[in-house]
């Protein structure tokens, strides 16, 4: 793989230091939630820094290639990742009650995380052909095709929370691309009349999760118990936070899910207020960097890209959060680049590769 020299001297430091710095932070965490976890097996921090040192690397192919040529390729990366969410169906393992995982040479991932990123680079070759041509309904009918597949086979797994990050991550880039009032009001009354229908197609813990975020306390030692111990963890950190590794409800074990879907909450219960608006302004350096990446890309597909990818780190931060402060349901949707998760975390720093991909080439014309 040649790379052009000219790509270390525009190479994003600032980008490549917040998220060290954001995961690293992320990793020590993961070390408290299970400081006092009595296992037999590889503690996550460990793993974490492992699936981190694998991301890197991943980021590292991702810059080097340049994005037209992975944009050119973007309908055969849709199709690959396609066919691994297909195989889930006859090959996946079952845990909790979901079919979501593939396994393949000892190696477990799961590809609905990869679909993410695959998506966006779809819409991203999509949009770039057809710019400029309008939007007619078979068009359209393409656009919701290339989204609303892998919507439905995530949504069967089942995992909802996934599908539902999808679909918001392609009304973002359609919002974007500027597709005209028409269509964002077709597509908003669309949602209107099948979101009341989807409630018939949940399964009974999916609609039980929503009446739990409706009202908590309606079975606060079942349904609830997650959602009362975040917000009792996070509550309990005060201004300051209890310290490192003295949260109550972590060390005792009362938080459920503290390495994944509450590891925010672990971090708030032990450095408080402060900490967590620390954690927050590097969050917000990091999309605010996303957006000045496209707003100074030198092309269509460049800025597509890099607000796609900025989204789907900005719609991850906000869902989460949201979601373990008792404002959202309890959707599986992990902090990106903080909670534990192999899939997650090399999604989500190929995408960041993609970031750095626009940000390094802005500055070098094309042969």
């Amino acid at each position: 793989m040649k790379i052009d020299r000219r790509l270390f001297a525009n190479f994003d430091w600032v980008l490549l230091g917040l998220l060290l710095l954001i995961s690293g932070i992320g990793i020590l965490n993961l070390y408290s939630a299970g400081y006092n976890l009595a296992s037999g097996g590889e503690p996550f921090y460990t793993k974490q820094m492992y699936w981190v040192l694998l991301g890197l690397v991943v980021m590292v192919v991702t810059f080097s290639i340049d994005y037209h040529i992975i944009i050119r390729h973007a309908y055969l990366i849709y199709v690959v990742s396609l066919s691994l969410l297909f195989l889930v169906f006859f090959y996946g393992n079952i845990t909790h009650g979901s079919q979501r995982w593939l396994v393949i040479y000892g190696f477990s991932f799961q590809p609905s995380e990869l679909m993410k990123l695959a998506i966006i680079i779809a819409l991203v070759r999509y949009f770039d052909d057809n710019m400029g041509r309008g939007y007619s309904p078979g068009n359209l009918a393409i656009l919701l095709t290339i989204v609303g597949i892998p919507f439905f086979m995530i949504a069967r797994q089942p995992d909802l929370g996934t599908a539902m990050f999808m679909m918001i991550l392609f009304l973002s880039m359609v919002v974007f691309i500027g597709v005209g009032r028409r269509l964002l009001i077709y597509f908003t009354l669309g949602g209107l009349i099948f979101a009341p229908l989807c409630w018939f197609f949940l399964k009974d813990y999916q609609r039980e999760r929503i009446l739990t975020f409706l009202n908590p306390e309606r079975d606060p030692l079942g349904a609830g118990y997650h959602i009362i111990q975040s917000i009792i963890a996070i509550g309990s950190g005060g201004i300051w936070g209890k310290g490192f590794l003295k949260g109550t409800q972590t060390q005792l074990r009362f938080l459920p899910e503290q390495q994944t879907d509450f590891a925010f909450s672990v971090f708030a219960e032990e450095w408080g207020f402060g900490g967590v608006c620390a954690l927050m302004f590097m969050f917000l350096m990091l999309i605010l960097w996303g957006l000045k990446i496209t707003r100074y890309s030198r092309d269509l597909p460049g800025a597509l890209t890099a607000f796609g990818v900025t989204m789907f780190v900005f719609w991850g931060i906000f869902i989460n959060v949201g979601m373990v402060i008792g404002i959202f349901p309890v959707v599986g949707i992990p902090l990106p680049f903080f909670s534990y998760g192999g899939s997650s975390m090399i999604a989500l720093m190929a995408g960041a590769g993609l970031l750095m991909n626009v940000s390094m080439r802005r500055f070098i014309l094309q042969p």
